[in-house]
């Protein structure tokens, strides 16, 4: 759920930036009587990531005297702001003056009451360097404040006729603005910026759509827009210079839109030249996490516990992404990080290197975490080959055997030899690390990730909200089966243990909580076998704790973890855990506590294969059924579960130790042995920068199939059509065949769609 209150601006952060060399981008804001938002726009300006900007704020003859002292008093604030004044003659004249008056290449024109990300003139800047032959660059936009929206449309030029597609906020070159004579001085009110879209368009010059939130666009009733649309006479020659305008577009123009997946012919990593100093001093430690996305699982939770919970005093946290993906969470990590960049967003595979080589010299990085990024292992050599100081370490969170021969723990096996301490979830992970992908033992730690057992308590909760909720009466046993619907999590063994519990205890009630690619099988499976007053399907939900309140048992059949968020957190809230004996599960869970029950299947053979041997399902019931039936023992076990948790697996420790790690690493710690690798590495320039090819080309291979290619061009309107045609084509098969593929790559929540819909196609 989005938050609209969340907004940029709402606080100064007062970095301590260091501002090096001449400004880069030309922030220009048209000034009429705005004392009563211009502080949030303000904040959100000088809270920029990328500080090499000049502010020109044009007073275009505001009458109330209070709203230009408070301009002035804040321009006094900052040196890179500097304000002009004129009569007033509309924001069109306004914006001219600051254009006339700016001295860089770029210029982004901002209104007095709207809002930009700490990172949006930082993206901008760069989305344009990689894309020298585009005009301009925009985000998506936020509406807020008198009305709520997200606003994320595909350019279409032949749209931008009709409909304004885009705000006035976007960083466009100078150069192009100047060649379509700026904004036109027509009249005093109307849609300035559409018709300088339009005339740019004209002169077939196009723009890189940046496909992240990047502006709030704030909706009043007196807005200039809302003046042009309720005034007859203005939106009628509004209108007029529109269709004008407009006549002289060609609709064949395209825009850059990302994430685009243009993969060249072996990409090397490539770096810019970048040769400013830092913007970040030495006060704090500065720690760049390398992670795929920001959603909803137990890698991220690790995540975002470390970015909220380390010392802020001491740390300075900066995150990048890189994988696509709707990023969910992205919010709750940018209420504790400002430097977040998601690469997919704003730039193309091939530029993804030298971001990251820019980011490390320009904050001054002390130390790489790599956490999941498939990308960011293969960027470990060519990393310690330029930068010979940086700490590179990483953490793992389970082996992978039935995707990628391992899948990160064989990625940081490979680069274990440059990789200088891997921190992994559990000691079955770590002996595993050395046994099979030849780690050292003194290169791998076990930092268990834990629970806040503060949040997880069922104190202070009350019990049997959700039944009453649900209408279940409050006699009724719960098992709680709270994970994503996916392969690995053997939801439809899940569904074989209710069946046969039911038998034995005909009220027994199912709990799933969470959603993923197997949830429309599932949502059929209970229909067919009948269960729907047994096993209820919530989805996902924001607040854990009251379900594990109102449940006696979790559930966890995994045929891969590493060591489970959900045993954590089950047994924080004094609930006992019947788990598959995988990963490092028994580390945590033990006959005090729960049930481990034997997995008989092979991980690689029977990855979602859905049928299983009765002889697994009767160990799970008798599991099950065993908690439930001891009723001089079951409270006991409550107590036992929080003890443990309290004991050894809270985040506070969890964090406690990797800040004491970060220490020592800046502190010194191995900079022996990094010294000795960069020489090593030095030795071989070619291989190193060769060694990234292998993740374009993997990247490259998972994309090359047309036809699933073309399900990437697929809109929510010719939905049904398309998919009614891709299955006459019989291609139901192959996206079978990418199920696992599908939860580790671009294309994932599209292909999720897809398949999704084709289930309820077949089932129409």
């Amino acid at each position: 759920m989005f938050n609209y209150k969340q907004h940029p601006g709402r606080r100064l952060i007062n970095r301590k930036v260091h501002i090096d060399g001449e400004p880069l981008v030309s922030i220009i804001t048209p000034y009429y009587n705005a004392q009563k938002y211009f502080r949030e726009t303000f904040n959100s300006v000088l809270n920029q990531t990328f500080p090499y900007f000049e502010w020109i704020i044009v007073n275009d003859g505001s009458t109330d005297e209070d709203d230009v002292k408070q301009l002035l008093e804040l321009a006094e604030k900052d040196p890179r702001i500097k304000v002009y004044h004129k009569e007033n003659g509309g924001i069109a004249t306004a914006r001219n003056l600051a254009i006339e008056k700016s001295t860089t290449d770029i210029i982004i024109p901002l209104d007095a009451d709207d809002l930009i990300e700490p990172t949006f003139v930082e993206c901008v800047y760069w989305s344009l360097y990689a894309n020298p032959e585009a005009s301009w660059s925009y985000a998506n936009v936020v509406g807020f404040f008198h009305q709520e929206y997200l606003w994320n449309k595909s350019f279409i030029a032949k749209q931008m006729k009709e409909e304004n597609l885009l705000t006035c906020t976007a960083g466009i070159r100078k150069k192009d603005l100047l060649e379509v004579g700026c904004y036109d001085e027509l009249e005093k009110h109307y849609n300035e910026d559409w018709v300088l879209w339009l005339k740019l368009l004209a002169k077939g010059k196009y723009p890189v759509h940046m496909n992240w939130y990047g502006l709030w666009y704030r909706r009043t009733e007196e807005g200039v827009l809302n003046i042009v649309e309720s005034n007859e006479d203005i939106n009628k020659r509004a209108k007029k210079i529109i269709q004008e305008a407009a006549a002289k577009v060609d609709d064949k123009i395209e825009a850059i839109e990302f994430p685009r997946y243009r993969i060249g012919e072996f990409e090397k990593p490539r770096k810019w030249e970048w040769e400013r100093k830092p913007i970040l001093g030495d006060e704090k430690i500065k720690v760049l996490m390398l992670i795929p996305h920001m959603e909803m699982g137990g890698a991220d939770v690790f995540n975002l516990d470390l970015v909220s919970r380390i010392n802020k005093e001491e740390f300075e946290m900066s995150v990048i992404m890189t994988n696509p993906g709707n990023s969910t969470w992205r919010q709750k990590f940018e209420e504790h990080v400002v430097d977040i960049f998601d690469l997919t967003t704003f730039l193309d595979i091939k530029d993804w290197s030298a971001f990251i080589h820019y980011f490390i010299k320009s904050r001054g990085i002390d130390i790489v975490l790599i956490s999941n990024s498939y990308y960011g292992y293969y960027l470990v050599p060519w990393l310690r080959k330029e930068f010979p100081d940086i700490g590179i370490i990483d953490y793992v969170h389970m082996e992978e055997w039935y995707w990628r021969a391992g899948g990160y723990a064989r990625t940081s096996g490979v680069a274990g030899d440059i990789i200088e301490r891997t921190y992994v979830c559990n000691e079955h992970l770590r002996e595993l690390m050395i046994e099979k992908f030849h780690r050292k033992p003194e290169d791998v730690k076990t930092v268990y990730i834990g629970v806040d057992e503060k949040e997880f308590h069922a104190e202070g909760i009350e019990r049997g909200r959700v039944k009453k909720e649900l209408g279940i009466q409050e006699g009724r046993p719960v098992i709680l089966y709270p994970c994503r619907i996916h392969p690995q999590k053997r939801p439809f063994l899940m569904m074989e243990i209710a069946k046969e519990i039911k038998k034995e205890i005909p009220d027994i009630v199912f709990w799933v909580v969470g959603d993923g690619p197997e949830l429309p099988d599932l949502e059929e499976a209970v229909r067919k076998n009948n269960l729907t007053g047994t096993v209820y399907l919530l989805g996902r939900q924001q607040d854990m704790k009251r379900y594990y309140r109102d449940s006696d048992v979790t559930l966890i059949c995994s045929i891969k973890e590493g060591l489970s968020l959900t045993a954590y957190e089950s047994l924080s809230m004094g609930v006992p855990v019947v788990s598959s004996d995988v990963g490092g599960q028994r580390e945590l869970i033990d006959e005090r506590v729960g049930r481990l029950v034997q997995v008989l299947q092979d991980e690689r053979k029977d990855f979602d294969k859905r049928e299983y041997s009765r002889e697994e399902v009767r160990r799970y019931v008798d599991a099950i059924l065993d908690i439930l039936r001891d009723e001089d023992g079951y409270e006991e076990m409550k107590e036992e579960c929080r003890r443990r948790i309290e004991e050894r697996f809270t985040k506070e420790k969890m964090v406690k130790e990797l800040e004491k790690e970060f220490k020592e690493i800046k502190g010194g710690r191995g900079k022996e042995r990094r010294q000795k690798v960069w020489e090593a590495v030095q030795m071989l320039p070619n291989l190193v920068d060769d060694y990234c090819t292998l993740f374009c080309e993997y990247y490259k291979r998972d994309l090359q199939d047309e036809k699933i290619w073309r399900t990437m061009q697929i809109t929510n309107d010719n939905a049904v059509q398309e998919l009614e045609r891709i299955y006459n084509m019989k291609t139901w098969k192959l996206i079978e065949k990418y199920r696992a593929f599908m939860d580790h790559t671009s294309i994932g929540n599209l292909l999720r769609f897809i398949r999704d819909q084709l289930l309820k196609f077949i089932y129409r």
